[in-house]
């Protein structure tokens, strides 16, 4: 079982970028409302080539100087920059990605870039453990989703990501 304190990866997939980004405001709408805390997400599609398309809004969901980075690190993690078609993973992206895939096999990642197929549209959500039932009971659209608990504490995620930026 996940401590509060731990960090949650969810991939959900939909047959459109309409339906996604219904599920994306609904999520955005309940932490305006103050009912679930800090989480950070991406809206992906992948046309009909298999190339990826990350859509990221700024969004003021951020608690914590992670967060910011958290769904491109793990849009980086899961779909390998190779096949990225717009998305820069920058020195903070690549510590923060660094410290989500210690909480996952290969396999495990494999699987999940797999969920999202040519033509679909996804959701990459990232957040406190705490905040995962919430979220998952926005998201009445999708029509798969899957969420793994990484056993990564957002501290450490935070203390890679100031060691980053003191490197650059």
């Amino acid at each position: 079982m996940a401590q509060k304190n731990d960090t949650f990866l969810l991939v959900a997939t939909y047959p459109d970028e309409a339906a996604v980004r219904a599920d994306y405001l609904s999520v955005k709408e309940l932490h305006d409302a103050g009912l679930i805390g800090s989480y950070d997400a991406a809206v992906i599609t992948r046309d009909t080539n298999g190339k990826i398309h990350e859509n990221k809004d700024e969004t003021a969901t951020r608690h914590g100087a992670w967060w910011g980075a958290a769904a491109g690190a793990a849009v980086g993690l899961l779909f390998p920059p190779a096949i990225l078609a717009t998305t820069a993973v920058g020195a903070s992206a690549g510590a923060v990605s660094g410290h989500l895939a210690k909480g996952m096999s290969r396999s495990e990642v494999k699987r999940l870039g797999d969920l999202i197929e040519p033509g679909e549209a996804g959701l990459v959500v990232v957040g406190e453990s705490k905040v995962e039932e919430a979220i998952q009971n926005a998201l009445a659209r999708a029509e798969r989703e899957t969420a793994e608990e990484l056993g990564v504490n957002p501290k450490d995620i935070d203390r890679a990501l100031d060691e980053a930026a003191r490197e650059m």
